[in-house]
């Protein structure tokens, strides 16, 4: 029998896909300069929630769990639930990018290192949103031709999906957004709960897929997996993006759009924290799958990992429930990217324009923007084509925000870093990266004597290649050592420029601030004093306030209950 969709289905999917973006047109009408379009100021916590929720869960994500969890089993949860352990930083980080008062994250990079490392950030932040659009996409389009049974090509769906985020992120800019995602939202969690109860029904719950896949495959019950997914594993992936999160574009929207540092705060924990509970949805899901394809006698070495999602909700889902399912991926996929999107245009239009272009009116700035926006999504549909997997993709992206990390860090924490420190730091790190994925290189790595006993190298389906963990320690430490060193013996900063970009780490934003320009405190607004908690050596480590210890230790206690949870309910 040949694929096909009801007709009732296509009238959901069209109905959704023509009320998201007359919204999203319509959330447009307020813009009228590029600080409406790239930065507005002016939500509250519930729509912050929904937009760091929105943001940060695409459907990509889920064809990412499911696709490791079918080729590792439950430990495949881990190829999203690494970020877990760094929610309760959020509560942290969020009343920092707040303070800064910037309208990208480049423009914190030049307050502190001057121009040329804005620069750098803004073409490393464009590349870095172009590779997260293109896995977004890759991923929107395999679920919605597994989820169509193979009617709509999934080169096709990349590109019917590009065309409807672009109409109304060009038109409203980071605030359509946000007024989307509130809805997206929604059906984010719908489209994560979805397919649960059709397939645990289908193969008799979770003590049915333990029975089906007892004891042959017993491994895949496993929720850590030595050698694979295991502790080392875990705990790098997490570090390298407690490293790398302040360096995503996407961030600064994420804790600056709303009113004050407090939206900020509860937006980034609470929306992200979201997104880890619907991340044992999709890992359920992909192990209840595994556990049907052995029932219907199909080998696990011929299940087509980046599809499992879709098949099933293909296979299972009934007429006008498929429709739901597909409008609520493409409001996934949606929100997400469209908010990266305005980031990288944000980066083209602010840091890298309008220096060169600096006396042109407000209106000029909008419009680059929005057709900068346009390339950019243009060039991650590129790379969406080019991209071989999911996963491939996700492991390109995550390294890359943190090789300017290492840099943010250094110069948020100690007052000695430099502009040459930030650029060698940089440097280093994406020679490290590089170095380590030459054939040379791992063969040098494999005969080490002690290589084998710390699985420095690992091979995967006959290719040899460093284990991920190691690598990511490997390019950590040189970008940090490099940009130590480097720092320590380059000219210093200028103490104003110094001092100036620390008072607005300490100077808490008061509700109604008006901002001038970026990186500056506001007209009456008089830097505060903070204690300290480590000085010496130029180091600059804040007392902790008594709402960032409350915020982080609860932070901390959800993170630990969700995953005593899981392994309480898992099979």
């Amino acid at each position: 029998m040949s694929p096909s969709l009801h007709w009732l289905d296509g009238l959901v999917i069209v109905l959704y896909l023509l009320g998201i973006t007359a919204l999203g047109i319509w959330s447009g009408r307020r813009v009228s300069r590029s600080q409406d379009f790239f930065m507005p100021r002016r939500f509250g916590k519930w729509m912050m929630i929904m937009h760091a929720f929105g943001t940060g869960t695409a459907s990509d994500q889920a064809v990412t769990v499911a696709s490791a969890t079918a080729r590792n089993g439950v430990s495949g949860i881990w190829f999203q639930w690494f970020w877990l352990m760094m929610t309760p930083f959020y509560w942290l980080i969020a009343p920092i990018m707040r303070r800064f008062r910037a309208t990208t994250t480049a423009d914190v990079y030049e307050l502190r290192y001057g121009r040329s490392v804005a620069m750098l950030f803004a073409v490393v932040g464009i590349a870095s949103m172009i590779t997260k659009l293109g896995l977004m996409l890759k991923g929107a389009g395999a679920l919605i031709e597994s989820g169509t049974g193979g009617l709509v090509d999934a080169n096709l769906a990349i590109v019917l999906t590009t065309i409807l985020f672009v109409a109304y992120g060009m038109a409203g800019g980071l605030g359509a957004a946000i007024v989307t995602d509130f809805v997206q939202g929604f059906m984010t969690l719908l489209f994560s709960f979805i397919l649960l109860p059709f397939i645990l029904n289908a193969v008799g719950g979770l003590e049915g897929v333990r029975a089906i896949l007892e004891p042959e495959h017993a491994d895949k019950l496993s929720l850590v997996a030595p050698g694979k997914i295991g502790v080392f594993w875990i705990i790098m992936m997490a570090i390298q993006v407690l490293v790398g999160i302040v360096a995503f574009p996407s961030a600064m929207g994420n804790c600056a759009a709303g009113k004050t540092e407090l939206e900020g705060r509860v937006g980034y924990m609470c929306g992200t924290f979201i997104k880890r509970i619907c991340t044992v949805a999709w890992c359920l899901t992909g192990i209840a799958a595994l556990a049907w394809y052995l029932q219907q006698g199909i080998a696990l070495e011929d299940v087509k990992a980046d599809n499992v999602y879709g098949e099933i909700a293909y296979e299972f889902l009934p007429v006008g429930m498929l429709g739901v399912f597909i409008a609520s991926l493409l409001a996934a996929i949606m929100s997400s990217c469209d908010s990266f999107m305005i980031a990288a245009s944000a980066l083209f239009t602010e840091n890298l324009y309008r220096p060169w272009a600096s006396k042109k009116d407000v209106r000029h700035y909008l419009w680059v923007g929005r057709f900068a926006a346009l390339a950019i999504v243009l060039s991650g549909m590129l790379f969406a084509f080019w991209l071989p997997g999911v996963i491939a993709g996700l492991m390109i992206w995550l390294k890359i925000a943190p090789m300017m990390g290492v840099a943010f860090w250094l110069g948020l924490l100690w007052r000695g870093a430099t502009t040459a420190g930030a650029w060698a730091s940089t440097i280093a790190g994406f020679s490290a990266w590089w170095l380590s994925g030459q054939a040379f290189f791992v063969k040098w790595l494999a005969s080490l004597p002690f290589g084998e006993r710390l699985g420095l190298v690992t091979i995967e389906k006959g290719d040899a290649a460093v284990y991920e963990p190691w690598g990511i320690l490997f390019y950590l430490t040189a970008a940090t050592v490099t940009g130590w060193g480097v720092s320590v013996f380059t000219r210093s900063m200028p103490t104003d420029r110094l001092d100036r970009f620390y008072q607005l780490t300490r100077t808490p934003i008061q509700e109604g601030e008006v901002l001038e320009r970026p990186c500056e405190l506001p007209a009456g607004v008089s830097p505060a004093e903070r204690p300290m908690l480590l000085t010496a050596g130029g180091l600059e480590v804040p007392q902790p306030s008594r709402t960032s210890v409350i915020g982080f230790v609860a932070g901390a206690f959800g993170v630990a209950v969700l995953i005593g949870a899981f392994v309480w309910i898992a099979p």
